[in-house]
C-alpha cells in the first residue's frame, strides 16, 4: 500500500504522534508512507523511519491558500502513486476531498476530537471529517458524536482507540540516567519526599491548567505538600501562559507549580511522578494523558466525561472527578496521595495491566491498515 497521510504540523500531540505511528506501521508492512504537512518537530524522526516528507501549508485556514493545496496535494500524490489518502484534520481536509476527486482515489478520515458545533456553519466546517469513505473514530465517545451530530451511517464509523508505546512507558524502560536529566530539567529533586503530580497537555483554558492551580491552593490551605508540574506547549497562546503564570504568581505557589514547555522524554517525566492527572474542562475525544499515565504504572485523576470515562476504572486505576471543580480535583488528589506507596503502586499495577489489554499501540495500526485495505477492497 502507498498511503498519504495529511496534517496541519508534526508538532507534539495525539494525532501528530499517530500519525507517525500508522506511517511506521505502513513501512513495517511493506507499504510506502507519505505525510503531507507544513513540518514541525516530528519530521525528523518521520524521515528517519522512512517515510516521505513533503512540506505544504496545510495549516493555513485561508479559503485561497486552501485552495491552492487541492493541486498541491493532488501533485504529490500523484507523483507518489498513493493510492488512499488519510487526512487528519479539518482545513486541510477539505483540500484533500477536492484532490481525492480529482484523483478518484479512496479517501479515509480520523475524528480526532469533538470539535465546537455552536452554529451550523461551524457544525458545516467539522463535517468534512465523516466525508471519507471510512470514518475513523478514537473512542465510542467520538463515534457517537459523529453520528448524532453529522447523521451519518454507523455502519461507516470504525472505532479504533489511539495506540500507546506500551514498551516504552514501562517503568522498568526507565533508565536512572533519564529520570536524573529530567528532573534536572524541572528543577526537581529526585530524592525530595514532597510527591510529585504530572499533568502534561499543550497550554490551552479547556485543558483545565487553572483549575489544577487552584486545587493546588485548596491543598496547601489543606497543609499538603506536592509539586505540579504541567509541561506543554502555548502554540502561540501567550496571553493565557501569562494569565496562567500571573495566577500562580498571586498565590504564592512559584516554588509549588513548574511551567516547563515542551518536555521531549515524556517517558521520563511519567517515570518519576507520582499521580498523572487529566483536568480537561471539556471532553477529550481519547484521552492520551490518563492512558499514558496508567501504562507508566501511575495512579491517574481524570475528568468524567468524554473519552476518560471509556479509558479510567473509576476507584480501581484512577479516580474520575467532576469537570471545573477545584475542590473535586483537590479531594481526589488528597485521597490517592493518603494512599500508602504500595496502595499507590497496586492502583498503577491495574492501570497498568487495564490499558496493555485495551490501547496498544500495535492494535491500533493493525486495526488502522485493515480500514485502509476495507478501503481498496470497496472500491475494487
Amino acid at each position: 500500500m502507498k498511503i498519504v497521510q495529511i496534517i496541519p504540523e508534526l508538532a507534539a500531540g495525539g494525532a501528530e504522534r499517530t500519525t507517525l505511528d500508522i506511517s511506521r506501521a505502513i513501512i513495517a508492512s511493506g507499504g510506502s508512507s507519505l505525510v503531507l504537512t507544513k513540518g514541525g518537530r516530528l519530521v525528523e524522526e518521520l524521515q528517519a523511519d522512512g517515510a516521505a516528507f513533503y512540506s505544504l501549508p496545510l495549516d493555513s485556514k485561508n479559503p485561497l491558500i486552501m485552495w491552492k493545496n487541492i493541486t498541491a496535494i493532488a501533485e504529490q500524490t500523484k507523483k507518489f502513486g498513493g493510492e488512499i489518502i488519510h487526512a487528519r484534520s479539518r482545513a486541510p481536509a477539505w483540500s484533500a476531498l477536492a484532490a481525492v476527486r480529482r484523483l478518484n482515489l479512496p479517501f479515509v478520515t480520523t475524528y480526532h476530537g469533538t470539535y465546537n458545533s455552536s452554529s451550523i456553519l461551524k457544525t458545516k466546517y467539522n463535517s468534512i471529517m465523516t466525508k471519507g469513505d471510512l470514518v475513523i473514530a478514537n473512542s465510542n465517545f467520538v463515534a457517537a458524536h459523529i453520528a448524532k451530530t453529522h447523521n451519518i451511517d454507523p455502519k461507516k464509523i470504525r472505532v479504533i482507540p489511539r495506540g500507546i508505546d506500551l514498551d516504552g512507558l514501562r517503568p522498568e524502560a526507565i533508565s536512572k540516567k533519564r529520570k536524573l536529566q529530567v528532573s534536572s530539567r524541572l528543577d526537581i529533586a529526585l530524592n525530595k519526599d514532597i510527591p510529585l503530580i504530572l499533568m502534561p497537555g499543550r497550554l490551552t483554558r479547556w485543558k483545565g491548567q487553572l483549575v489544577m492551580v487552584k486545587a493546588m491552593d485548596i491543598l496547601r490551605q489543606r497543609g499538603i505538600a506536592a509539586h505540579l508540574v504541567m509541561p506543554g506547549d502555548a502554540q502561540g497562546r501567550d496571553d493565557y501562559k501569562t494569565e496562567l503564570q500571573n495566577r500562580i504568581a498571586d498565590l504564592g505557589l512559584e516554588k509549588a507549580i513548574c511551567l516547563p514547555g515542551h518536555i521531549t522524554d515524556m517517558a521520563a517525566a511519567y517515570s518519576i511522578s507520582n499521580i498523572v492527572v487529566s483536568a480537561s474542562i471539556e471532553p477529550e475525544a481519547f484521552g492520551r494523558v490518563a492512558v499514558e499515565g496508567q501504562a507508566a504504572a501511575k495512579p491517574v485523576i481524570a475528568t468524567a466525561h468524554g473519552g476518560s470515562l471509556e479509558t479510567v476504572q473509576d476507584k480501581n486505576t484512577g479516580l474520575l472527578v467532576e469537570a471545573a471543580d477545584p475542590t473535586a480535583m483537590a479531594d481526589a488528589l488528597q485521597t490517592i496521595l493518603s494512599l500508602t506507596k504500595n496502595q499507590q503502586e497496586e492502583w498503577g499495577k491495574k492501570g497498568q495491566k487495564w490499558v496493555s489489554q485495551q490501547y496498544s499501540r500495535e492494535q491500533m495500526c493493525a486495526s488502522t491498515l485493515a480500514v485502509y485495505q476495507e478501503v481498496l477492497q470497496q472500491r475494487n
